[in-house]
């Protein structure tokens, strides 16, 4: 089988690059900077579908990605999550949080209408990720 993009992934998203594992995506919604990792693998829904060895390579991507966005975006919190209930393809969701953000204290999901980056603001948002993660 071949690895295969969920529609609203590939939708939502800007590609960053890919690591050891999984494809690095941007979220695109300028309101908070927000990066996803995808293990480039079939049919997962859950960390616990990787092998133990190919999980501890994720657990290295998500730090790796939390570090990029606290270096990039000096942000106060950096959260993290695999929800599935939309997308069931598994993914990580690495976000960077201020207490100013528009959803804070809450979680990001679900709340108001996705602010899509201006073009070139997109692209160097991505082109800044992928230089901090070795994607470029």
């Amino acid at each position: 089988m071949t690895f295969a993009l969920d529609p609203r992934l590939e939708r939502d998203t800007l590609f960053a690059g890919d690591l050891i594992l999984s494809r690095v995506l941007v979220m695109n919604d300028s309101r908070w900077p927000w990066a996803i990792l995808v293990p480039r693998r079939e049919n997962l829904t859950e960390i616990i579908d990787l092998p133990a060895a190919e999980r501890a390579i994720l657990m290295e991507e998500i730090a790796s990605l939390s570090q990029a966005l606290r270096d990039l975006a000096e942000p106060q919190k950096i959260n993290v999550a695999a929800l599935g209930n939309i997308v069931s393809q598994l993914h990580v969701h690495v976000v960077a949080r201020y207490e100013k953000d528009p959803a804070w204290p809450g979680p990001v999901f679900g709340v108001g209408t996705a602010v899509p980056y201006p073009e070139e603001e997109g692209r160097a948002f991505v082109a800044r990720l992928a230089q901090k993660l070795g994607t470029a």
